[in-house]
């Protein structure tokens, strides 16, 4: 008789199963289990996306339309054919939104050498139709979601008689907070090699999916998915960038075309101008105050182009996972909750960065504490301690949601919002950034605390703000609980990053589109944080849980805190508030 294959052996029930005891564990929960690649990493061995060679491959770049929608009108390749090395000029089809991840079109140089491809883009006339997002103006853009957040939109949570709430108030504290459109910024820019021969094609690419990568590619070159292989690089940093393949199937046109493997390189420039966009937003908040000085009625609203915009037709409209993240879910002892979401339009690319639509809320919602607790003249601290109320978990139907909450895939049943969890992170950050001691004039903490991706993250930042305005981050303190944590140096080193990306988010990452362009266009106008002006020491508390409770998402939820507790320690430290990012004029 043949033995029973593994594939073909029934699925054992939980109770049949022997797990370790966690006194067993040699390397789960463990201090310093390191990167298997560290060595390769810091000597330079590890292979990226623009490391791999193969023999007779040749290398492209792509001069790409300006404004999102545009197409080319007309070109003239002659004096991009005289640079040495050129060799072939490939247009490439583009198309308009809703695209997913198509190419962008545009004119591919293929030449010898990346230098030769990027020398001939440089030489290129092209003639470009800006189509109909040439108007786009981030100023414009602001004031318009600003205009609509002041209206009425659609109900997305109503949670008791908010309106009855706002009628009978005392004191109502109204706030606005603006975020930019900001861009991923990888240190290694997009980089794709392709190789489509005898009706097969094989990518080596740093993608963040590479099973859509294969979809796609199988779908755009119209061949079976069963004849399309990805060879996945170390990423080069991604933070969502790179889990679209636009720049994979560049490279997968243009190895067909020219009959050879091809290697896309994007430049920082590419990179900055003709990426997928964290979205933009304005939240509108307000709080009704009763004449004790407890909040008694919470109002916000949302405006914000969606990432849907990127895969169907735009409706204006967030979709149900934004909306769950950080707004229908807020987790505030409050009676009367009012969640409104306003209608705008897409102009460019949405797409996922690092934390999504977590980050302008956590801003706007931890900032608006920090505010209403100068306001009732309160501590920070105790302020947020009080909105979110006693230790409990929501119950689903009591909190108003009009739509199903969309809980990060997670069944709500086994990962609930538990507020206990919330003020746990909140104390332990805090006792642990010493709260409430007085510091030297132009300092202050401040402190933030958020739920994502099913887990608790709070963080004290310690600010200086010198004469000139220029800010240091001397000390963080972060604590989290993200159930077992099976790999404490690993979370320690996500919050470390988290920290650094958002600082950089906080001071420096908007970009600024006129007549649908965008301006900046690298490291010296879209600044990150340098050596000079970062977080100095990431101190970081990891909640302790045996290996019966679940582990949650570490990767994300460290970034959305650090931005409101940066801008609550400037408050601190300065009296000023900051309620746009990028912060501007401290």
């Amino acid at each position: 008789m043949r033995p029973v294959g593994f594939a073909e052996s029934p699925v054992p029930s939980v109770e049949q199963l022997r797990f370790k005891k966690d006194a067993e564990f040699r390397y789960m929960g463990k201090g310093e289990v390191q990167l298997v690649d560290l060595h390769d990493i810091v000597t330079g061995h590890a292979v990226y996306g623009a490391d791999v060679r193969l023999p007779g491959m040749k290398y492209a770049a792509v001069a790409r339309p300006p404004v999102v929608g545009g197409k080319v009108r007309s070109f003239d390749a002659e004096q991009a054919k005289k640079v040495p090395g050129v060799e072939r000029i490939v247009q490439i089809p583009g198309s308009m939104p809703p695209a997913k991840f198509a190419p962008l079109g545009g004119i591919a140089v293929v030449a010898t050498s990346t230098w030769a491809a990027f020398q001939g883009v440089k030489a290129l006339q092209v003639e470009w139709d800006d189509g109909p997002h040439a108007s786009f103006d981030t100023e414009s853009y602001r004031k318009e979601m600003a205009e609509t957040a002041r209206q009425p939109g659609e109900v997305v949570r109503k949670q008791g008689d908010p309106d009855g709430a706002f009628a009978k108030a005392a004191k109502v504290v109204v706030a606005e907070y603006h975020q930019q459109h900001m861009v991923h910024t990888p240190m290694e820019p997009p980089a794709a090699l392709a190789r489509v021969k005898d009706g097969k094609a094989e990518i080596w690419a740093p993608v963040q999916s590479p099973y859509g990568t294969r979809q796609d590619v199988a779908k755009m070159l119209e061949l079976d998915e069963s004849v399309v292989t990805v060879n996945q690089t170390l990423l080069g940093g991604g933070f969502g960038r790179k889990s679209k393949c636009d720049y994979v199937l560049e490279a997968a046109l243009l190895s067909r075309e020219v009959g050879a493997p091809v290697l896309v390189q994007w430049s920082r420039e590419d990179d900055i101008r003709h990426g997928f966009n964290h979205t933009t937003s304005v939240e509108r908040l307000e709080a009704a105050v009763d004449a004790g000085g407890k909040v008694v009625g919470w109002r916000q609203r949302t405006v914000a182009p969606t990432i849907g915009s990127t895969f169907s037709e735009d409706t204006g409209l967030q979709m149900p996972l934004e909306l769950g993240m950080g707004l229908v879910d807020l987790p505030f002892d409050i009676p009367d909750i009012g969640m409104e979401n306003g209608k705008v339009m897409a102009h460019t690319r949405i797409g996922w960065f690092r934390a999504v639509s977590n980050l302008p809320r956590a801003f706007a919602i931890q900032s608006f504490v920090g505010e209403l607790a100068h306001e009732l003249g309160r501590d920070q601290k105790t302020m947020l301690l009080e909105l979110i109320g006693p230790a409990r978990k929501l119950d689903l139907p009591k909190m108003g949601i009009v739509s199903e909450l969309w809980n990060y895939g997670e069944p709500y049943e086994e990962f609930p919002i538990d507020t206990g969890k919330l003020r746990h992170v909140v104390e332990m950050a805090a006792a642990n950034a010493g709260w409430g001691r007085q510091l030297p004039k132009g300092e202050g903490l401040g402190i933030a605390a958020h739920r994502s991706f099913v887990s608790y993250v709070a963080t004290v930042v310690h600010v200086k703000v010198a004469d000139d305005g220029a800010i240091s981050v001397p000390e963080v303190y972060t604590a989290i609980d993200c159930g077992f944590c099976i790999n404490p140096e690993r979370v320690r080193a996500q919050m470390e990053g988290a920290a650094v990306m958002g600082m950089t988010m906080a001071l420096y990452s908007g970009l600024d589109y006129v007549k649908g362009r965008v301006k900046q266009s690298n490291f010296h106008d879209y600044q990150m944080a340098r050596m000079d002006r970062y977080p100095e020491n990431v101190h970081t508390a990891i909640v302790e849980h045996p290996f019966s409770v679940h582990a949650t998402g570490v990767g994300e939820p460290g970034v959305p805190p650090f931005a409101p507790a940066l801008a609550n320690a400037i408050f601190a430290a300065t009296g000023k508030r900051m309620r746009s990012i990028p912060f501007k004029n401290v």
